[in-house]
C-alpha cells in the first residue's frame, strides 16, 4: 500500500492532505524521513507522523455535524481559534473533517476516519453537488440569476454552470439556494462578489444526497443507514 493511502486509511486526514505532510518531511518510515509519494508500505513497516505511530483504522466511523459560525474547519489552529474537533469530543475514534467550511460559513460537514471517502469528496472532477443557502443584501435579478448559473469569473477561475434558486425576495434581501459541483475556495462568496452582490448569511445544507436535517447548530450524530448506503455507492 502506498504511503499517502496507508496514511489516509490510518484517519490522519485526507488523501491530499497526508501528502503535503509527506513533503513536509513530517513523516518516517522505519525511523527515516520519506518524501516520495510512490513509497510502498509493508506489514511489518513502522510509520510515524510527527514521531506518533500510525496504524490503519480497523473500521471506519461517518459523522455529520452542522457547523455554526466562528469554528475552523481544521484539527487545531495556531492562531488559538475554535476549531470544529472541539464540538466533536463525544467521538472516541479520531476523525478529520472532509473539505472545509469558512470560519464564517455555517452548515454541513461530514467528518470520518476514511480517507478514501475524503479524497473522492474533495478532488476537483468528483462532481458531487452541494447545496448551500445564500442570504444577499439587496434584491437580485433574472439576468443576474442566469449569470451565476451560467459561471461568473471569480478572479482566477470561471465557474462551472450551477443550479441557482430564488426562495425567498423582499426590497431589503433575497434568500437563494445555490447548487454546485465544485468547490473553490469561498467560492459561494466570491461568485456573488461577481456580481457585485454581498453575502450575510451562507449555509450549507447538502452533499450528494447527505442532508443536513434537524441539526441544530455545533450538533453532530452517525450517518443513518440510507446516508452509510449512499457513501458505499460513490466508493465503487
Amino acid at each position: 500500500m502506498r504511503i499517502n493511502k496507508y496514511l489516509a486509511s490510518a484517519g490522519v486526514a485526507s488523501r491530499r492532505r497526508v501528502e503535503e505532510f509527506i513533503i513536509d518531511g513530517r513523516v518516517k518510515v522505519n525511523g527515516k524521513v520519506i518524501k516520495d509519494l510512490a513509497t510502498d508500505i509493508k506489514s511489518t513497516d513502522v510509520v510515524k507522523l510527527d514521531n506518533k505511530i500510525v496504524k490503519p483504522a480497523e473500521s471506519f466511523v461517518y459523522y455529520k455535524l452542522n457547523k455554526p459560525k466562528g469554528y475552523v474547519t481544521t484539527a487545531s489552529d495556531e492562531k488559538d481559534r475554535k476549531t470544529v474537533m472541539d464540538l466533536m469530543r463525544g467521538v472516541h475514534q479520531r476523525v478529520f473533517p472532509v473539505g472545509r467550511l469558512d470560519y464564517d460559513t455555517e452548515g454541513l460537514l461530514l467528518l470520518t476516519n476514511d480517507g478514501e471517502l475524503a479524497n473522492i469528496l474533495t478532488k476537483p472532477n468528483s462532481n458531487i453537488a452541494k447545496s448551500y443557502v445564500v442570504t444577499i443584501e439587496n434584491t437580485i435579478d433574472k439576468n443576474e440569476v442566469k449569470t451565476l448559473s451560467s459561471g461568473v469569473n471569480i478572479g482566477d477561475y470561471v465557474t462551472k454552470p450551477c443550479s441557482v434558486e430564488i426562495m425567498e425576495e423582499n426590497e431589503n434581501m433575497a434568500k437563494l439556494k445555490v447548487t454546485i459541483t465544485e468547490g473553490k475556495n469561498r467560492q459561494i462568496r466570491r461568485m456573488f462578489e461577481a456580481i457585485g452582490k454581498n453575502v450575510t448569511f451562507l449555509k450549507r445544507v447538502q452533499i450528494g444526497e447527505i442532508r443536513l436535517g434537524g441539526l441544530s447548530r455545533g450538533e453532530y450524530q452517525p450517518l443513518n443507514g440510507k446516508e452509510l448506503k449512499y457513501i458505499n455507492s460513490i466508493k465503487r
